[in-house]
């Protein structure tokens, strides 16, 4: 089934490096699929260490010697609040990038623009109301705390919601005045293009933004090893952080990671059901299920689980799988062939893990072209299982019961992963007291995803390192100067004097 792009769709990707689009030094480019029919639309430009090497040297100059870092935070602020503008004019286009990109569906790829523009504003802001602290001791001594842009940051971030998650790492970076090399993910490089004129219109230094296409094997490792770029903020796989941490001890390089996640949403005897199966179904089946914070993992106390089972699998199964294009659907394609045959080995895995109340396959009446998945529902599912242990990161859940507090809180942290959770109760105390308990980064009570941009984002365990979001994304971008005034006499120990 051959489907052609939508208008303004682009289909060949380029690097853009110091304020221009260029192709790979090398030549080399790389094939892009439509997931929906796995048919190659696009020629991207394939990065390795000769364009990385540009793309920071553009980046270097423009932060040494540029006028980017030098402004003050309100002049700053204004070109963000323009880039803010700039993005917002591009969410129908961005939707229509992003749907046939990553295979969203196009009611959840609506907004991304408006999200992303969100986080230059707030950081606008931020920037214009930050202070640091200062201490005195009266007739002693003055200190004060001087905030510094580190230098080059390198921004290497995942394929799902592509457009809106660079805005996480690109605002603060170039709020703080820091200049960036981008590495966006293989799979969805279509929707990065457009960074370059939205910064072009709104009159961002050339420079400060560069961005390089390719994989992370090649330009992706160049840049965590390029000795011109002293921090790493990346987003992915737990695996994939792990060797990133590796590459970028030798030089002492600031990490940033939010990698995989398994988080558990809890459900008690007492909770709202209602809003509970509505937010655990949204939890895990919007975005496709490709989404960092999925609840994929559902816990449900014994008075309430069969209950639960039967309503969960029956919502599961009316779920609206095709068109990404179509406003009806509420899940679309995987994002790639290669991430279809992983999360349908899961699915074969959890057949002889868990009893299957929906989905299982393809869908019935689906394409044999493009990475369809019925959204599938396993109960019953033991903690040793591995659909219960291992991220999926695809339209799949487990259910597991549970007759006590201790024994909820157990299960929940029974994981290496420690990003999100979601708890249901009408019980205040018990559910702030699970909430304290909880390893993991991010907790939910009685509510599904709903994020305050001025809290931190990150997670625990081997979900990730650091966090960012609000001053925290400030203090990664940024070296913190102490310093020291002395106001009064200096009485210093006088070694060598007679």
């Amino acid at each position: 089934m051959t489907q052609a792009p939508p208008a303004g769709v682009p289909t060949t990707i380029r690097h853009y490096i110091d304020g221009e689009f260029v192709d790979s030094v090398s030549g080399e480019t790389f094939d892009v699929l439509n997931p929906s029919t796995n048919e190659n639309y696009a020629t991207a430009a394939s990065g390795e260490q000769a364009d990385i090497d540009r793309a920071v040297a553009a980046a270097t100059e423009a932060f040494e010697n540029g006028p980017w870092p030098r402004m003050v935070p309100r002049a700053r602020a204004r070109v963000l609040n323009r880039i803010a503008d700039e993005v917002e004019k591009q969410d129908a286009h961005l939707a229509e990038i992003e749907s046939w990109d990553t295979g969203l569906p196009i009611t959840q790829a609506l907004g991304q623009a408006q999200r992303a523009a969100e986080n230059f504003r707030f950081f606008a802001d931020l920037i214009v109301a930050q202070h640091d602290n200062a201490f005195k001791v009266p007739g002693r001594q003055a200190n004060y705390v001087n905030r510094k842009p580190i230098g080059v940051a390198g921004l290497i971030t995942p394929w799902n919601t592509p457009f809106m998650l660079e805005s996480w790492k690109l605002a603060p970076a170039i709020a703080s005045g820091c200049t960036v090399v981008l590495k966006p993910a293989e799979f969805t490089p279509a929707s990065a293009q457009l960074w370059a004129g939205i910064f072009e219109e709104a009159g961002l230094p050339k420079g400060v933004f560069n961005l390089v296409n390719g994989f992370g094997e090649s330009a992706g490792d160049a840049l965590v090893k390029h000795p011109d770029v002293p921090l790493i903020s990346f987003t992915g796989e737990s695996r994939t952080g792990q060797i990133i941490f590796g590459n970028c001890a030798p030089n002492l390089k600031g990490m940033s990671m939010e990698l995989g996640g398994k988080s558990p949403a809890v459900v008690f005897d007492d909770a709202d059901l209602d809003a509970a199966i509505d937010s655990t179904l949204f939890g895990v089946f919007s975005l496709n299920g490709e989404r960092c914070t999925a609840g994929s993992r559902i816990l449900v106390q014994r008075g309430v689980y069969d209950e639960f089972l039967e309503r969960y699998a029956e919502r599961a199964r009316n779920i609206v799988v095709g068109d990404v294009h179509d406003p009806k659907t509420e899940v679309g394609a995987l994002v790639h062939p290669e991430h279809y045959d992983k999360v349908m080995s899961y699915v074969e895995i959890g057949k002889g893990e868990g009893r299957l109340l929906a989905g299982g396959g393809r869908p019935e009446g689906a394409p044999a072209e493009g990475n369809w998945v019925a959204p599938t529902v396993f109960a019953d599912v033991k903690p040793d299982a591995r659909i219960f242990q291992e991220e999926i990161f695809g339209p799949v859940v487990a259910i597991t019961p549970f007759d006590t507090y201790d024994e909820a809180l157990e299960l929940a942290n029974d994981t290496r992963y420690g990003l999100a959770a979601y708890v249901w109760t009408s019980n205040l105390k018990d559910g702030l007291n699970f909430a304290q308990s909880i390893e993991a980064g991010m907790v939910w009570l009685n509510s599904h995803n709903v994020r305050d941009l001025r809290s931190p984002f990150g997670g625990v365990k081997a979900s990730g390192l650091g966090h960012e979001g609000g001053y925290r994304s400030i203090d990664f971008y940024t070296d913190q100067q102490a310093v020291h005034i002395t106001l009064g006499d200096v009485h210093t120990a006088r070694f060598g004097a007679n």
